[in-house]
């Protein structure tokens, strides 16, 4: 019986390193999209409509909503836009900031004096998801690898 409990153990175990693969993914997937808006997106300014930022220690938030009128003249409005807590401050009490459009891309609005850093911030959690998948990986490989020896070697020895 501890046989199939381990062996369903460690078959679930994969669900670890498939969802890092996701986020690794998921991070590469912003870090082209960054880079997208600020290589292609029209230059604007945006309008500060509301900064919040959360300093708890049990919960650190910072978003914005910004307003952006651009060059065509259409208004845009953008509401509760995350900003990486780290890098907030450096937003923190402007009545308007340097953007980068890109309407009907995945990222359509980033702010210019954050955007490399961003960038850098999407790259480096990339690389870190793609460590802990391949340890991971190895580890479930390595496991279920075992179980199924133990599995086996218990299947030849049956009682007579």
């Amino acid at each position: 019986m501890e046989s199939k409990t381990s062996r369903l153990i460690a078959r679930l175990f994969w669900i670890v390193p498939l969802a890092l693969a996701a986020l690794t993914t998921q991070q590469a997937m912003v870090y082209q999209n960054l880079g997208a808006t600020l290589t292609n997106g029209e230059a604007a300014q945006a309008e500060v409509l509301r900064y919040f930022r959360s300093d708890r220690k049990d919960v650190t938030h910072a978003e914005i909503d910004l307003r952006v009128v651009l060059e065509d003249g259409t208004e845009r409005t953008w509401q509760q836009l995350a900003l990486p807590y780290s890098i907030a401050h450096r937003v923190d009490n402007s009545d308007s900031l340097a953007v980068r459009v890109n309407l009907g891309a995945p990222q359509e609005v980033v702010i210019t004096e954050i955007g490399r850093t961003q960038r850098s911030i999407a790259l480096s959690n990339m690389a870190m998801a793609l460590v802990a998948f391949l340890i991971t990986l190895v580890g479930a490989i390595e496991w279920n690898r075992q179980v199924g020896r133990a599995g086996s070697a218990t299947a030849g020895t049956a009682l007579p």
